[in-house]
């Protein structure tokens, strides 16, 4: 048995970024992870993916990047690289190779049980992410046991995939990026367009995400939105990749993928798409001129010499987009699910969760003693990008401390 005052689980960015923050507060910790530094960005990736943030927006808290290509996108690999770097000149207590089991509260405070002993701790900061598990729909029970299914955490490299067609379904970053690798290897992909989200990777002479830093896009309270809808949306459709091509419906088309619309049904091995692609996309390019709209504004009125403004061309939508198509026999061979990921809070024993399986929190912290990072809208929008784990651990770091303040005064 050990003991620790505060314990954070997991050494990825969020974790890294928190311990960081409370080493400067001088706040003992231990961060424990269960696998290397970075495990996720080593072993979940498929071969090519590189970061949808550019190299300035990337780096680990307190490391900003100071490379030669700040507008480029590096690697997982090379990610991973730089969050080692970054533990290794902070000195973080990170102890590799322990898995934790579980979280349950334990005489006043919380007992956290590994495979490597158990730890019993006052305080305990849950930074494992929101991308532990990926989503499988129940309609993946009606595939045909013949066919391979995957998911885009399985995925690694199209040679990987049988003979025949491959249906994607899902077009957040994750399908977009997958059916583009399948259709430059050769492959014939369809792709199932659900929930879409448009953006240009470049706008007026600079990367989007600049442009959604400067107007504040990033900086939105959840308190100010809609956090239903806003945790429906899908990721960011950008890629890091192939910086000088949006990664778009229209692009996707250009280069041979089939675009269906919503897979609504799967039967006696036919998949059936719903009929609501026009819609979709209409909606899909309404709220990117809307962002567009901002961006014009924003650099009017600070005067900034900025590119031309333009509006992209209207997402293409077939006339009689295919509704239906059969899995096997000759037409697909595979389907893989880019429908998403959710948090793995399965080892987490305590009653902190909501009808949906989310852990309550506001603004990251949880309980007495307990928080949680790396969550998307955790306090803002930033929350889900790389660049927002500094922003959050300063925040919840500052909370930790003033606790620890008062109980010391009392």
């Amino acid at each position: 048995m050990e003991h620790f005052p505060t314990v954070i689980v997991g050494a990825g960015q969020c974790g890294l970024a928190m311990s960081r923050a409370l080493a400067r507060r001088s706040v003992e910790h231990i961060v424990l992870e269960r696998g290397r530094i970075g495990e996720s960005w080593l072993s979940e990736r498929w071969d090519g993916l590189r970061l949808l943030t550019p190299n300035w927006m990337s780096a680990p808290a307190g490391h900003p990047y100071r490379g030669p290509d700040p507008d480029g996108f590096m690697s997982c690999t090379d990610f991973a690289t730089s969050l080692e770097r970054a533990a290794r000149a902070d000195r973080a207590p990170v102890r590799e190779q322990t898995r934790v089991l579980s979280l349950s509260a334990h005489g006043g405070g919380y007992r956290v049980a590994t495979d490597r002993g158990t730890i019993d701790c006052a305080r305990v900061v849950i930074a494992t992410g929101a991308c532990g598990l990926p989503r499988r729909p129940g309609l993946a029970d009606a595939v045909p046991a013949s066919l391979m299914q995957l998911t885009a955490r399985d995925f690694r490299r199209p040679a990987d995939l049988p003979e025949g067609g491959v249906l994607v379904v899902g077009a957040s970053a994750s399908g977009l990026q997958i059916a583009r690798d399948l259709a430059a290897a050769g492959r014939r992909v369809t792709l199932a367009v659900g929930n879409h989200l448009r953006l240009p990777r470049r706008y007026r002479g600079a990367d989007i995400l600049w442009w959604m830093d400067r107007i504040g896009a990033l900086d939105v309270a959840l308190a100010e939105a809609d956090a239903a809808r806003l945790l429906r949306l899908p990721s960011l459709p950008l890629s890091g990749a192939t910086a000088d091509v949006d990664l778009d419906l229209n692009a996707l088309h250009d280069i041979g993928v089939e675009i269906v619309g919503r897979l609504s049904a799967i039967a006696d091995g036919v998949a059936w798409f719903s009929g609501s692609l026009a819609n979709t996309c209409a909606s899909a390019d309404l709220k990117l001129r809307r962002l567009l709209d901002r961006i014009d504004a924003y650099a009017e009125a600070e005067a900034l010499d900025a590119g031309f403004r333009y509006r992209p061309l209207a997402t293409r939508v077939p006339e009689t987009p295919r509704l239906s198509c059969r899995l096997g026999k000759g037409d697909m061979g595979a389907v893989i699910w880019a429908t998403g990921f959710e948090p793995d809070h399965a080892w987490v024993k305590l009653p902190l969760f909501d009808a949906k399986g989310r852990i309550r929190h506001v603004g990251g912290v949880v309980g007495e003693g307990l928080y949680v990072m790396g969550l998307r809208y955790l306090r803002t929008a930033r929350s889900s990008h790389i660049s927002g784990a500094e922003r959050d651990a300063e925040v919840l770091a500052n909370h930790l401390a003033a606790s620890l303040a008062r109980q010391a005064a009392a």
